[in-house]
């Protein structure tokens, strides 16, 4: 059975509690999802606008239940990218929280139910989207860029990873999880995944870790644990959080992208005193979510590694790129709406882009990236993406992206007399991204090499 079918459990238990929304128990969940189906066809797309809220989540339960297939996208998406999205995917609904402004219902479209502040709308087309019978879920690969290119994950991917991430942590239906990450993200999705799974509480809030607000509702309902990107933990320590009083936090998890050894130390200090567990992974969303783990009581002794393969998994390193094996890894890739029809490709076999090393305890540490891809804030960017929205904007002119995880570095040649604050500006908003990441730097000219192609080494030995 799967975490999201219908359970035979305590219907009273709260499955979501939400700041501003109240609860939610696991028994008005199975009437949601029965209610939802009625006006969903099987073996259909439905595009999901999320956010951190009850309708968002629920909504996602019921798609899975009633096998509708859903693309999960961020709700504060830029407006054409999402535009461009449906026209090129053709849902057959939209589910988007009342009174969205980045989705106008046309005269194609029909309001077909309502719910816990989300729309759904029946949008009514020509042709029927054929879909793989394995076919679950679809995640985006390239942060909030608006890339055609998705993910495929199947059933079997995401059940297996939720019980291989309940087997490490070992969760149980006590946990109460409180939200940090969107859920349209593959690292925030796992955790709604596998406290599901667990039968646990899991905990909504729209504030972010660095208000106040947060911290209250925290503590007034006795989270039990949080995970967090590189920068998570950061700016946890810039507000002080070794000091603040968490008597029922238990967990804590950090994944999407690599910390500091310095910080990883530290944090891993701070959980040893206090008593709390605190869990490195790694994953990526080919891989469901997660395709490794640091037990907690190795982090101090294997700072900078990413662990060992979750319970089910498997690596290997073939030519130093690590390359992994298990059921969580996903169908393949879609760029277009017929590629929604296609089969597994991978067969159980990723190869990562990461280039890697074992050590003689059997635990893994990455060493490099093949591919142009950043992680910033927990979302991967590709930087060959970044550099086409740029050029759309500014014609003409000759742009090149590098960075390292948690800043994006653009340069730019001087003789174009761009502004370099107006630069930041125009790519923040439209990707949605903290502009505290970004980096424009002003050059004479764009290194080329023999071939006339960018010389991206060149630029960041800058």
């Amino acid at each position: 059975m799967y975490f999201f079918e219908e359970q035979v459990l305590d219907k009273d238990r709260i499955y979501l509690r939400s700041e501003k929304e109240g609860s939610v128990t696991y028994g008005e969940l199975d009437c949601f999802c029965k209610e939802m189906g009625t006006h969903m066809e099987k073996r259909t797309l439905v595009f999901l606008l999320c956010q951190n809220t009850v309708g968002s989540v629920l909504g996602y339960i019921a798609c899975l239940r009633n096998r509708v297939v859903p693309l999960l996208l961020d709700c504060k998406m830029d407006y054409n990218m999402l535009k461009d999205l449906i026209c090129h995917y053709e849902p057959d609904y939209v589910f988007a929280p009342k009174g969205h402004q980045g989705y106008s219902p046309d005269e194609r479209t029909q309001l077909v139910y309502e719910a816990y502040g989300y729309n759904l709308y029946d949008i009514s087309k020509e042709t029927e989207t054929k879909l793989n019978e394995d076919l679950a879920l679809l995640l985006t690969t390239s942060g909030s860029t608006g890339s055609p290119k998705l993910v495929r994950q199947s059933y079997e991917n995401i059940q297996s990873n939720a019980e291989s991430i309940v087997e490490y942590l070992e969760l149980n239906e006590k946990e109460r999880p409180i939200s940090t990450l969107p859920m349209n993200y593959t690292y925030g999705l796992s955790i709604i995944n596998s406290h599901t799974l667990c039968g646990a509480t899991i905990l909504l809030t729209e504030h972010t870790m660095f208000e106040h607000e947060f911290w209250e509702y925290f503590k007034a309902e006795e989270a039990t644990s949080f995970g967090g990107v590189p920068f998570t933990y950061e700016m946890l320590k810039r507000i002080q959080f070794f000091h603040m009083d968490l008597p029922s936090l238990r967990t804590m998890t950090q994944a999407g992208g690599k910390l500091s050894r310095a910080l990883q130390k530290e944090f891993a200090l701070y959980a040893k005193k206090a008593g709390v567990k605190f869990v490195i992974m790694y994953g990526q969303t080919e891989a469901t979510a997660r395709m490794s783990w640091l037990p907690p009581e190795c982090v101090l002794e294997k700072a900078g590694s990413i662990g060992i393969p979750i319970p089910g998994g498997a690596f290997s390193i073939v030519d130093g790129e690590l390359v992994y094996e298990g059921k969580n890894v996903t169908l393949g890739y879609a760029k277009c709406k017929e590629d929604l029809a296609k089969k597994d490709e991978r067969h159980g076999v990723l190869y990562t882009g990461d280039l890697a090393r074992k050590d003689d305890d059997g635990f893994y540490y990455i060493t490099g990236r093949k591919k142009r891809f950043l992680k910033i804030l927990g979302s991967r960017v590709n930087l060959d993406e970044i550099e086409q929205i740029l050029k759309g904007r500014y014609k003409d002119v000759c742009f090149a992206c590098t960075g390292v995880d948690d800043r994006l570095d653009i340069f730019v040649e001087k003789g174009a007399g761009l502004c370099s604050e107006e630069i930041v500006d125009f790519i923040s908003k439209k990707i949605k991204m903290n502009d505290g990441v970004l980096q424009v730097r002003q050059i004479d000219s764009i290194p080329l090499n023999h071939s006339g192609k960018i010389h991206y080494r060149e630029l960041e030995e800058m």
